[in-house]
């Protein structure tokens, strides 16, 4: 592979070079986003796709589901990501998954896992866990994996990565985002990524349903704790009578996150016919703690579970109940 200068972080550096040597041995490679993709996972594992492909290693993007941010469509090779088993495959390289479970399926015990992801909840059910739970996104630590081994960034992957930290980091509003941050978005961006139109194909391709969907949301809204502990769901219903898809809403926790009396916000969304539950907060809860109770993980400030019900006001109400239980 074209080589390219080197740099370091908090993961062990041999761990980054046994991970390149075990993807080089490889025959067939599947790298998996998690379920329920979000642009972290899809554009770390087209990073490595688009780095593959150019050095013409046999690989295939694979999700569980077909059901994709069509979103992340600008991104190269994303019209490769299958539901599809290949029928073969000797390494599996997870992307943005903090358990096993996240993968969607069952790994045969004798195919070895790199195990790449940010979240401090990380389970290492890896061979290889390059997890580094202080930076801002999983495509933080796929460019360092680039980065140590001194793999040429080209602008496809450069694209790619930057999505990655762009989206996880709320476009860098996050505490996570520190100058090294900014230092390899620079670099990503030297390489050819754009920040013009990365952010317009993010930003500026909603859909109508989105408008009719939030309103509903944002009118669902309830304070407790004097205003500081905020939710806001989404029914099946509300998706039936706008026609929107459960991603149309997620602007809807950013927007309650923006009022200032607000320190804890919980949004709860029926997806896959059980509660989605996603909790952010911007003092000093831990809203990681909660999401470890449901069998959840993730961050300090953001973190989420899924509770196996359809009955979005009682699993508010089992949430509330552990949040309360915290919140000091």
């Amino acid at each position: 592979m074209k080589k390219d200068f080197i740099v370091t972080n908090k993961i062990n550096m041999t761990d980054y070079s046994n991970a390149l040597e075990l993807i080089e041995k490889s025959k067939y490679i599947l790298i998996v986003t998690h379920v329920n993709p979000d642009a972290d996972s899809i554009s770390s594992a087209l990073a490595l796709s688009n780095l593959f492909f150019e050095n013409k290693i046999k690989h295939k993007v694979f999700n569980i589901s077909s059901d994709l941010p069509q979103n992340l469509d600008f991104i190269e090779r994303f019209d490769k990501i299958t539901d599809q088993f290949p029928k073969f495959y000797d390494l599996v390289i997870s992307v943005d998954c903090g358990s096993y479970k996240r993968l969607g399926f069952d790994v045969p015990k004798d195919i070895p896992i790199i195990n790449f992801d940010h979240h401090k909840s990380n389970e290492d059910f890896g061979v290889i866990n390059l997890v580094d739970p202080y930076l801002s996104s999983t495509a933080e630590v796929v460019y360092d994996f680039f980065k140590h081994n001194g793999l040429y960034i080209t602008k496809n992957s450069a694209t790619a990565l930057y999505v990655g930290i762009y989206d996880d980091s709320l476009a860098f509003s996050l505490g996570r985002c520190d100058e090294t941050t900014f230092e390899k978005v620079n670099f990503l961006v030297s390489c050819g990524a754009s920040p013009s139109s990365i952010a317009n194909s993010l930003l500026r391709r909603d859909s109508l349903a989105k408008y009719r969907i939030i309103p509903k949301v944002l009118n669902s809204l309830e304070l407790f704790k004097e205003g500081e502990v905020a939710t806001i769901f989404a029914t099946q219903e509300f998706y039936d009578e706008t026609g929107a898809h459960s991603r149309d809403c997620d602007d809807a926790l950013d927007m309650i996150m923006s009022m200032a009396i607000v320190k804890v916000a919980i949004f709860l969304r029926i997806v896959n016919n059980q509660v989605r539950v996603s909790i952010r907060s911007k003092n000093k809860f831990d809203a990681s703690k909660v999401a470890s109770v449901f069998g959840g993980g993730g961050h300090f400030n953001a973190a989420g579970f899924t509770i196996e019900t359809l009955d979005v006001m009682e699993a508010k109400n089992q949430v509330l109940r552990e949040v309360f239980e915290f919140y000091k």
